[in-house]
């Protein structure tokens, strides 16, 4: 088994010394009894004067008493939201082989692994981690992993794939396959293997187990060994079974007002994967979550929403589906667990600042596709984020839906056609499917409430699906119940 997935690793040792200090001080790893995934490499750094680490964003320093660090940098195939986890740990040694001190990452940040007596975590000399389960973030004894249960049991479960591949700064540049597609792979892959946590770390892996060789033989041989898990999950998960992203429309717009907060929070139970809201702009430059330019159809007010400022939107609307500002609708979202799909019906500069400052202030961007029926909204935000998600929006049937994304840099095309014929998705046709396949693009349909068009959908092998009734898009539509 590890032989498979260590295939292509060089694994030529350069410094014999240096590969055994980094498996004399191998860490010990407490997993759940139920944890799926386990390392498969190790790449080592021997540090024996102060320096940057090349694999983690964090300046390695000697302490006083300390003659070298050891830093370990530890490499799954699978984390249970994405494609490859690394995490770290860093041993410090004193001139007599003891273990000074041990530090280990926990999400994106490190932090010192003592227990809750300040005591290192050691057994017969060696160190001793905690690992989340499916998450594997470090910690010295399961207590701080119990602060996080909740958190670690949504991404274990109803969370589970969601990231799809995931590409650190480390990487950006280096792996290319965060695509519409290949997302769609993982997350069908990864919600296979869901799994509820039991948080009794009884199953003890011992590094040493896993191939051990300098970081630069790693991380070379990482982006092939990213290919080879894609090239995998494409040759053996057919179009029919990948798990379509379930994307809410103006929220769950069948049960509770379009747009409104209620609409998301339902959104949420149903079992929706994003929420689909529409973004205009007040009178004082506000982003706000609202359909129509009017305020006629849904409050019987004359005038639109950019007669007015926000707080006399707020007085206006006040109720159950008052207009609420993009910031609260996101914030209710990073509550909930919920993505955001962004139509952007209306955009100044001050409102995208705004937005984007928002996003960026929540670490939620990569949570968000930006929608638009207008190519020069999504091509700005392109420019101005290269990141960004975007996907172009229209309603003509013969468009070349691919040059038009590429004209903004677009990541998915949406053909908006549910009332252009009685089964819609047969406009999406094989050769239709390939184009847009071809040029990497992701294919978001139409809000669609029809059981028979959902399942026509799927089998298409589309990557989003929109609803008023977001339960629909369920495979067992049965076990969730609507209000």
């Amino acid at each position: 088994m590890l032989a498979e997935a260590i295939q292509g690793l060089d694994r030529s040792v350069a410094s014999p010394a240096d590969q055994e200090l980094a498996l004399r001080y191998a860490p010990l790893i407490r997993f759940d009894r139920r944890e799926p995934f386990f390392p498969s490499a190790v790449g080592y750094t021997v540090f024996r004067c102060a320096d940057r680490s090349a694999s983690f964003p964090r300046e390695i320093a000697l302490g006083a008493d300390a003659a070298l660090v050891i830093e370990y940098a530890i490499w799954w195939d699978w984390d249970i939201q994405h494609l490859y986890e690394l995490e770290h740990a860093w041993v410090s040694v004193d001139a007599g082989g003891g273990i000074l001190d041990l530090e280990a990452s926990w999400h994106g940040r490190f932090h010192q692994m003592r227990d809750e007596h300040g005591e290192l975590p050691l057994q017969d000399g060696r160190p001793v981690l905690y690992s989340e389960p499916g998450k594997h973030a470090f910690a010295p004894s399961p207590g701080q992993l119990l602060d996080r249960r909740a958190a670690t049991v949504a991404s274990c479960g109803a969370h589970a794939g969601k990231m799809g591949v995931h590409v650190t700064p480390l990487f950006a540049g280096v792996i290319h396959q965060r695509k519409p597609l290949q997302n769609r792979l993982v997350h069908t892959y990864l919600e296979s293997l869901r799994f509820e946590p039991s948080f009794d770390f009884s199953q003890c892996f011992d590094l040493r187990e896993a191939a051990f060789v300098p970081w630069r033989s790693l991380y070379r041989w990482i982006p092939g060994r990213v290919s080879a898990c894609l090239e995998s999950l494409g040759a053996t998960i057919a179009p029919r079974e990948r798990r379509v992203l379930r994307i809410a429309h103006r929220g769950a717009s069948a049960y509770a007002q379009e747009n409104s907060l209620e609409s998301l929070r339902v959104a949420a139970k149903l079992g929706a994967d994003m929420a689909e809201i529409d973004i205009r702009v007040t009178a004082d430059d506000v982003p706000v979550v609202t359909h129509d330019s009017s305020l006629k159809r849904l409050y019987g007010i004359d005038g639109g929403v950019a007669d007015y400022r926000m707080d006399e939107l707020r007085r206006l609307t006040a109720g159950p589906g008052a207009i609420s500002s993009f910031a609260e609708a996101l914030d209710l979202c990073r509550r909930l667990g919920l993505g955001i799909y962004l139509d952007i019906k209306q955009l100044s500069r001050g409102a995208a600042r705004a937005l984007f400052e928002a996003l960026n202030a929540r670490h939620y961007l990569k949570h968000v596709i930006f929608g638009a029926f207008r190519p020069d909204y999504l091509a700005d935000i392109k420019s101005a984020c290269p990141a960004a998600q975007t996907s172009i929006l229209f309603s003509a049937v013969d468009i070349d839906a691919v040059k038009l994304a590429e004209a903004v840099g677009a990541d998915y095309v949406h053909p908006c056609w549910e009332n252009r014929a009685a089964q819609p998705h047969r406009l999406l046709t094989p050769e239709w499917i390939a184009a847009a396949r071809a040029a990497d693009l992701g294919i978001v349909c139409w809000h669609e409430e029809r059981p028979a068009e959902i399942a026509a959908l799927k089998a298409l092998g589309v990557d989003a699906i929109c609803s008023d009734k977001p339960e629909l898009l369920r495979d067992t539509p049965a076990a969730m119940t609507a209000p």
